[in-house]
């Protein structure tokens, strides 16, 4: 599997900002993905309430900043592992699971495993969260 490139494709603006481009690539497994802060709104607005801390070893290749009332996105939500047969999805134990096209994975903390296809969209959260990836594997 090494002549392949393996990437994650934003498709939407929220998941195009996380990864600060269109897409980026998976260069080493598992590639973990989770939230960078929790955020509060108050009477004054947003406010971050907890965030990574700096000089850490960090527990995500990607972080996603998660500003919704109800947070789709757990601190340590899903990974990216490869496999013999190929690439799977783990969900991490998040609260709200990670929709691998229509397949529920995960969710109220108990963690899942599926396959997961060239051209596969990965919500990351519920049906309405605003993170929405397509992963993209290319022969090399």
């Amino acid at each position: 599997m090494s002549d392949r490139a393996v990437f994650l494709e934003a498709l939407t603006p929220e998941a195009a900002e996380s990864l600060g481009a269109e897409r980026v690539p998976l260069q080493r497994f598992p590639f973990r993905v989770g939230r960078e802060s929790r955020m509060i709104v108050g009477d004054h607005g947003m406010k971050v309430v907890e965030r990574r801390k700096a000089g850490g070893s960090p527990n995500n290749d990607l972080y996603l900043v998660d500003a919704g009332t109800r947070l789709q996105v757990s601190r340590n939500h899903f990974q990216i592992e490869q496999t013999a047969a190929g690439y799977q999805l783990r969900d991490r134990g998040s609260a709200c699971g990670t929709l691998v096209g229509p397949q529920q994975v995960g969710g109220n903390d108990r963690g899942g495993i599926c396959h997961l296809a060239p051209g596969e969209i990965i919500v990351v959260g519920t049906s309405t969260s605003p993170f929405v990836f397509r992963f993209v594997c290319l022969e090399g």
